[in-house]
């Protein structure tokens, strides 16, 4: 019964917490009584934990669709913008081991059997399945704004935000200042950001980005959390500018870069101009030239080469640029933007094919596949998130 547990928001991610909220039973009662007795400076946050439980619904005998997803969406808000949260925990869009929003599914699946396919066991796919279901979403100090279509979204230098979304007007938020803020973007959608400095940002699908309203101190700091990124940065030479991730950090010195770091594939900083220094956890930095590729590997170390930048970024600019590239590669990339899945034949003929050329990232799925079976020579047929391919020479 060691405790791992720092503020009340540690146990709304809690399982059994939840099951003793949800449905409390004696065991579950003798287990927390003996987890209070022996961890009596947590007793006030568990009571917070229950508290905020209570204000928001949670022990209603009876939640519609609705009220439940009103109610996860309240507890995700809370937690990611809970002033006393440390880094880490900030981090639970892209690690499997903490995805806040998937206990408490899975907590009250408990009570409504019928949500199943709501939860997965794989907790990476229950991300997927947030940031592909739910709009564009603009969180700041506790209030979530929502965007159907992609959004330009500028910051002036008093912390206000300037929104355009695709084929609708323009609104205007007010951010709260001193904290940090974020926008999440689901897959097959993108966006771009303006800092309050200047510096502009293009979000890839799939991608959440934390972010002060106004940069404050001594420097300039945002995290991605998950996703890819490219950024021109605005020149400060008073004020560096970093960006974290949870595995490494870059330090710029003045630049046009891209970074990468979906679950799954190998996490990667390219350059397009100027400087940047890359420092993974307890290594050395290291300095990336224009036209390098630096992938983050497992250990830490960075292996660096040379690339041409303009492939690896032309998805800022709407299409995906191929020359040569194996299909699986190609594919691979596709279903990373839409969050799909490809299943094609294991045919030698297929495994060899390279593909040549521009695939636009289009709202209409039908029409990237078009272009696909244009490109490789091949044929499709889609079921709910994965697509089958199949060889179209005979």
């Amino acid at each position: 019964m060691d405790s791992n547990y720092s503020d009340y928001t540690d146990f709304l991610k809690d399982r059994k917490f939840i099951r003793w909220q949800l449905l409390p039973d004696n065991d579950l009662n003798i287990y927390w009584e003996l987890f209070m007795q022996k961890h009596p400076g947590l007793t006030e946050e568990i009571q917070k934990a229950i508290l905020f439980l209570k204000s928001e619904g949670m022990n209603k005998n009876m939640l519609s669709v609705s009220e439940r997803d009103e109610l996860l969406n309240k507890i995700r808000i809370h937690i990611l913008r809970n002033k006393k949260m440390k880094r880490r925990r900030l981090i639970w869009f892209s690690t499997a081991a903490s995805a806040a929003i998937a206990l408490i599914i899975i907590g009250i699946t408990l009570f409504y059997p019928s949500s199943k396919n709501i939860i997965s066991e794989n907790e990476e796919l229950i991300v997927g399945e947030l940031l592909n279901k739910e709009d564009i979403q603009l969180i700041t100090n506790g209030e979530a704004f929502s965007f159907q279509n992609d959004v330009e979204v500028t910051l002036d230098e008093d912390g206000k935000a300037e929104v355009n979304e695709k084929n609708k007007e323009s609104s205007t938020i007010t951010f709260a200042k001193d904290k940090m803020n974020s926008l999440l973007i689901p897959y097959g959608k993108r966006s771009t950001l303006t800092l309050s400095d200047g510096s502009k940002l293009w979000l890839n699908s799939g991608s959440v980005l934390e972010f002060p309203s106004q940069f404050s101190g001594d420097k300039r700091e945002i995290y991605l959390v998950s996703g890819e990124m490219y950024i021109e940065v605005a020149h400060d030479q008073n004020k560096p500018f970093l960006v974290q991730t949870d595995d490494f950090q870059v330090r710029v010195y003045g630049t046009k870069f891209n970074i990468s770091k979906y679950s799954g594939s190998p996490k990667s900083v390219i350059l397009v101009e100027g400087s940047v220094g890359l420092k993974a956890v307890n290594k050395e930095e290291i300095i990336l030239k224009p036209y390098q590729q630096a992938i983050n590997s497992d250990n830490g170390v960075f292996e660096t080469r040379e690339v041409d930048a303009g492939m690896h970024t032309s998805w800022k600019d709407g299409f995906l640029s191929f020359d040569k590239t194996p299909v699986s590669e190609v594919l691979k990339q596709i279903g990373r933007y839409y969050n799909l899945t490809f299943d094609f034949e294991k045919d030698n003929n297929l495994q060899k094919r390279t593909c040549t050329g521009k695939i636009f990232l289009s709202e209409n799925l039908d029409n990237v596949m078009t272009t696909i079976e244009l490109l490789t020579s091949t044929k499709y047929k889609k079921k709910g998130n994965l697509i089958y391919i199949t060889n179209n020479i005979k």
